[in-house]
């Protein structure tokens, strides 16, 4: 006679993180390597596997000081950050070292901008997952919005995310 064995089946763990929010949490951990003091943004690109494909944050191009370049909003053009800094989703496409994405989607924390869209769009890139559209009105993200709907790109806003995760480093030690 075959001896037969229960197995103890335990439930899975309660507040564990959903891809969606495991994703946008590490564009949003990325974000905090910014050293912008008015935006800091974030950006992850998974594939279809659910895999990270590439990582970014806002910052300066490599080797250019961030000490000798402005951060400022107003001025003279060149007195601004605008012509100088990468924004995420740009350094998150250039830090894959997968090129064409195709299928992937993009975790990002504020909605991107036109040129983003169109490195996005570029990249084969199939879906933008976002927590913020603060300036939606703005031409950049009216233009942005317009791209991606003749492209094919869906549009998500993270859905009923977490008010906050925290990390606990004591916990782990």
């Amino acid at each position: 006679m075959e001896k037969t064995t229960t197995v103890d089946k335990k439930s899975r763990r309660d507040g564990y993180l959903g891809w969606d929010e495991y994703f946008m949490s590490l564009a949003i951990l990325s974000a905090m390597r910014s050293k912008d003091p008015n935006t800091q943004v974030g950006a992850c690109i998974v594939n279809e596997e659910n895999r990270i494909v590439g990582i970014g944050y806002n910052g300066f191009p490599a080797g250019c000081s961030d000490e000798e370049l402005p951060w400022g909003r107003k001025g003279d053009y060149l007195d601004t950050k605008y012509p100088y800094v990468c924004h995420a989703e740009m350094n998150a496409i250039l830090n894959s070292s997968f090129g064409r994405m195709n299928n992937c989607r993009m975790y990002v924390s504020l909605f991107p901008c036109n040129e983003c869209a169109k490195l996005i769009i570029q990249a084969g890139i199939k879906q933008v997952v976002y927590l913020s559209d603060k300036y939606p009105n703005d031409e950049k993200f009216v233009a942005a919005k317009r791209m991606f709907r003749l492209a094919g790109v869906l549009l998500k806003p993270l859905p009923s995310p977490k008010e906050n995760i925290v990390l606990d480093f004591k916990q782990y030690l």
